[in-house]
């Protein structure tokens, strides 16, 4: 008897699991559409734009996409590495506040530190025009500037500060390292603004082109089918980096390491490396911005400038809870039912962060256009009455195209909060009658809040920051404050663009404060 009054129990609890395991993989399998697309765009007859492409621009793309993979990848790893050493495990003068100080650039996206170059570098730029003045110089013809636009155990057996480096620290940060690098080489194949403006021919840049410029959707389909390829060998390379070798802490606590002290010249010499990527990386810039915006008051913050913030706040602010009400439930329905379809679903799901806005952007309008047609062509057989395009160029299709890209940032902070809650409360709450679903809500979300408003925000400084989907996707008339930066920055006007971008770069810095503020606890 009691088997039969328990059966029921057991159906429902089940029922409810599987109710999870559904929603997880219908909210993964929406996300990677606009990716499936891309991929299956392989197999399209593209006509002859394809191999117009071929025989004169897809060389430079890949050669230039290349060098600059090759280029910042030697710079983040000699700069990053580097500084991180010496901040974490030397002691000198300032250590302690360069620790957050170093992620300073981080609020500062590529295409703003471009454009805020090029402007100091100029002719008529603060740079030359200082040189002019103090050496008395009339033109270019008589001086030439450069052309801008074209650890314990180590330290017990003797080993000094270079070679802990070189023999220990280097060898077990290694997995860190290149999943780092791995994330700035993607970032470097996704940036738009910054290789536009020096007129350097990427996948980006010729995906944009391809798509707005020629009306090539199945060409620029292609393109960034190319592009992803490139996206996911780095993936590869990443995964390979972790699985190779792995590292453990031999004692179960934590303590915090003796640092090396540096003293006189060692110590002028540390301070002077790890100042230099801040200054260059975030004060010079925005300091540039500030004085811009100073000077240019009355005509910056008007009308315009609001309905700008608005738009950027908006789409940012709906993306934001968007994302963390999404990845909660993800999150949760992996906790449930922790299965391979379940943790396939999170990983497909989670992919998107990987792949190039403009790639994102292709592969959302593609279906989004296929969608509009389809109702169209129902609408005029049934009704005879044209529908027109419903969701291509819509808020709705942008804030879509950013949950694509976005949303394992926001799976990635819940994720960590809800493992963070014991899974005895889990049984406690059931066994007072609580389904799962109002487990969720009265028990894990109210612990989670910290973790929801972390996931929350790093997608609302991201989609901040966002260029190239913004780019391809908004609304006629919707311009962001990213966009409006672009477009000024085109067109040589970078006092206009100096508000909205500074604007950009004061919002990026709370994930600075976040991420340090982290840092320092772990520690």
């Amino acid at each position: 008897m009691a088997n039969l009054i328990s059966s029921p129990n057991q159906i429902i609890k089940r029922f409810a699991l599987n109710g999870w395991t559904f929603l997880v993989m219908a909210i993964a399998l929406i996300i990677a559409t606009p990716i499936l697309f891309v991929f299956s765009s392989i197999f399209t007859n593209s006509g002859d734009i394809w191999q117009h492409l071929a025989s004169t621009v897809l060389k430079d793309y890949i050669t230039n996409s290349l060098w600059l993979m090759l280029l910042v990848g030697a710079g983040v790893c000699l700069i990053g590495v580097g500084t991180a050493w010496l901040v974490t495990m030397c002691r000198f003068w300032g250590s302690r506040w360069l620790e957050w100080g170093l992620l300073l650039p981080l609020a500062a996206p590529a295409y703003l530190l471009a454009y805020a170059y090029t402007n100091m570098l100029d002719y008529f730029g603060p740079v030359q025009s200082t040189l002019r003045s103090i050496f008395g110089w009339g033109s270019v013809d008589d001086y030439w500037f450069p052309n801008y636009r074209t650890i314990e155990a180590s330290r017990s057996l003797g080993c000094n500060p270079w070679r802990s480096f070189f023999t220990i620290a280097l060898p077990l940060a290694r997995p860190s390292i290149v999943a780092g690098l791995a994330l700035a080489l993607m970032e470097t194949l996704n940036d738009l603004g910054t290789v536009e403006y020096f007129g350097i021919n990427t996948f980006t840049t010729g995906i944009y082109r391809t798509w707005l410029g020629l009306g090539e959707r199945a060409a620029a389909a292609q393109l960034a089918a190319c592009l992803m390829i490139f996206i996911l060998l780095l993936i590869l390379l990443e995964r390979r980096s972790r699985s190779a070798a792995q590292y453990y802490e031999r004692s179960s606590s934590i303590k915090r390491l003796t640092p090396f002290e540096l003293k006189s010249w060692r110590s002028l010499l540390a301070l002077a490396a790890c100042l230099i990527p801040v200054i260059l990386g975030f004060i010079i810039p925005a300091g540039y911005l500030l004085q811009l915006t100073l000077n240019n008051l009355d005509s910056v913050f008007d009308g315009e400038f609001v309905d700008l913030a608005q738009h950027s706040f908006i789409l940012a602010g709906i993306t934001a809870i968007a994302a963390m009400t999404i990845s909660l439930f993800m999150a949760y329905g992996q906790r449930l039912e922790s299965n391979w379809f379940m943790k396939t679903a999170v990983r497909i799901a989670g992919m998107g962060y990987a792949i190039p806005g403009s790639v994102i952007a292709v592969g959302v309008l593609i279906p989004v256009a296929g969608l509009d047609n389809a109702i169209d062509r129902w609408m005029q057989a049934t009704f005879n009455i044209s529908t027109g395009l419903l969701l291509s160029g819509t808020v709705a299709s942008l804030i879509f195209a950013y949950l694509v890209r976005f949303l394992a940032v926001a799976f990635g902070s819940v994720e960590s909060s809800l493992n963070k809650i014991s899974p005895n409360l889990d049984d406690a709450s059931r066994s007072l009658g609580y389904g799962s679903t109002s487990t969720l809500w009265k028990v894990h979300t109210p612990l989670m809040t910290g973790g929801l408003i972390t996931s929350a925000m790093l997608v609302f400084v991201d989609v901040m920051k966002e260029l190239p989907a913004t780019l391809v996707i908004r609304p006629f008339n919707f311009d962001t404050l990213g966009i409006r930066v672009y477009q000024y920055a085109s067109d040589e006007r970078l006092a206009e663009a100096a508000a909205p971008a500074l604007a950009i770069v004061l919002v990026g810095i709370i994930p600075v404060i976040l991420l340090s503020w982290r840092i320092t606890r772990s520690r």
